[in-house]
């Protein structure tokens, strides 16, 4: 009985149906074709969000290892001396003005900075420049990241937009 079935000529109802249905398909293909994009954009900028990020950790660990080191440094072998930051500094004046330090000879700068206190605090005017570029870098940086995540959501708002 089917094989007469299969044998009778298409009837409009059943040929009004089978273009009903192809066209739905092609629909659900489209559709599926927007996703497929829309989720490969989305990957995409997730990735780049990704590099950005471990690029900013990157920067603030060598942020943080450039601030110990010169605070490693501060604790000399051997203790400051008079003749000593006389050859390291052109003038007395800079010396002062490296370490942050107030004193009225070399021999009295020498004895403060040998002082624990003294030690433990790194020269701050070249210390707070550098600190501030570095700043600067990261905050453009996370400006890149909030820039990569906007693109993300109008992705996301686009791709739910289409499926409603």
């Amino acid at each position: 009985m089917s094989d007469d079935l299969d044998s009778l000529p298409p009837t409009p109802v059943t040929s009004a149906l089978g273009d009903r249905i192809r066209t739905l398909t092609s629909q659900l293909r489209q559709e599926r074709d927007v996703q497929i994009k829309a989720t490969s954009r989305l990957l995409g900028a997730a990735a780049q969000i990704a590099v950005n990020h471990d690029r900013l950790i990157d920067q603030v660990v060598e942020m943080a290892e450039a601030d110990l080191e010169p605070q490693t440094q501060l604790h000399p072998t051997e203790p400051y001396t008079g003749d000593r930051l006389k050859q390291q500094f052109t003038s007395f004046k800079e010396a002062k003005a490296h370490f942050n330090v107030k004193a009225n000879s070399w021999d009295t700068l020498a004895a403060k900075l040998n002082e624990p206190a003294a030690a433990a605090s790194p020269p701050k005017a070249t210390s707070q420049d550098v600190v501030g570029q570095r700043l600067d870098a990261i905050e453009q940086e996370l400006q890149l990241l909030r820039n990569d995540l906007n693109q993300v959501l109008h992705a996301l708002a686009a791709v739910v937009e289409k499926r409603s």
